[in-house]
């Protein structure tokens, strides 16, 4: 088990200006880095009233080589699009689709929590079932096929690319620890509960709530070790391991455990009350298609 840690005026100069801001543009976070993909990314609403997030296509590097063992080496990883809900699944939403609400910190605008891995993976299949899509998971042995599209649990890697949003520093935001309160609730600020989900300054993606509130569960086996081989396109983790990856840090964890490459993991049947089972959450994603025309034609 290995819990939470607690501790970026003529002609001629007409068209360099342009082009200068051209450039400005696919550099900055939520830029067009990609082609066909949105400058600003769009936003839907599912047919169960979930907002999320059109994730565009990209390359990063996942990790931090200043940073835990476990987020070593950093390594380029390439991502394909995909959608992910602009909040932690809150309990209002879980209570709607599972008929129970496990939280301890009851408020329908919180994310929900004391949830394991299992749990939080029934809730995909739900949400896909209500929406008439096909289940990525095999509701015996909970086989993930990410070809589906249904609703699942990011991969890691998927996670880090999203809450990264185009950064490459410590947090979405930047370096600076000292504004990580305007876009977090964690131990220094949350006063030992959660917090209400989007009440914090979201991403240069329109995220919220991807540094703290609670740990989201991933959908990959936790490696160590893994980072010293994984890399290319769209990775999905180990193919074996006993635990399953969580992200983000919670209201009860440092600033350092909030950090972007930050990394934990539990195992997926066992949220032990010891070690923060009020603070794993979790929220979805699902595979994007094609850009729209629209988008395309930018």
């Amino acid at each position: 088990m290995r819990p939470p840690r607690t501790d970026p005026p003529g002609t001629r100069a007409l068209l360099q200006c342009s082009l200068a801001l051209a450039v400005l543009a696919i550099a900055l976070p939520g830029g067009c880095g990609e082609a066909g993909e949105p400058t600003v990314p769009e936003v839907v609403t599912t047919k169960t009233g979930i907002r999320m997030v059109r994730i565009p296509a990209g390359a990063f590097r996942m990790g931090d080589d200043a940073g835990e063992d476990d987020e070593k080496p950093a390594h380029h990883v390439r991502i394909s699009a995909f959608y992910m809900d602009v909040t932690e699944v809150t309990q209002e939403s879980y209570q709607a689709l599972m008929g129970r609400n496990p939280a301890k910190f009851k408020n329908a605008g919180h994310p929900v929590e004391r949830l394991s891995w299992p749990a939080a993976v029934k809730y995909c299949n739900m949400r896909s079932l209500r929406e008439g899509l096909t289940l990525c998971y095999d509701p015996s042995t909970f086989a993930c096929d990410l070809s589906a599209d249904g609703y699942r649990l990011p991969t890691e890697a998927e996670w880090e690319y999203a809450c990264r949003a185009g950064s490459t520093a410590a947090y979405a935001f930047g370096d600076d620890v000292r504004r990580l309160a305007a876009h977090a609730w964690f131990r220094e600020n949350a006063g030992k509960t959660t917090r209400p989900v989007g009440s914090k300054k979201p991403n240069a993606w329109g995220l919220s709530d991807m540094h703290g509130n609670v740990a989201e569960w991933c959908n990959d086996l936790y490696g160590e070790s893994f980072y010293g081989t994984a890399g290319g396109e769209d990775p999905a983790g180990p193919a074996s391991g006993e635990e399953r990856v969580l992200r983000g840090g919670s209201w009860r964890t440092s600033a350092g455990a909030c950090r972007s490459a930050a990394r934990f993991s539990e195992p997926p049947g066992l949220a032990d009350v010891c070690f923060g089972y009020e603070a794993y959450g979790f929220r979805c994603v699902r595979r994007a298609g094609p850009p729209k025309e629209r988008d395309a034609a930018q």
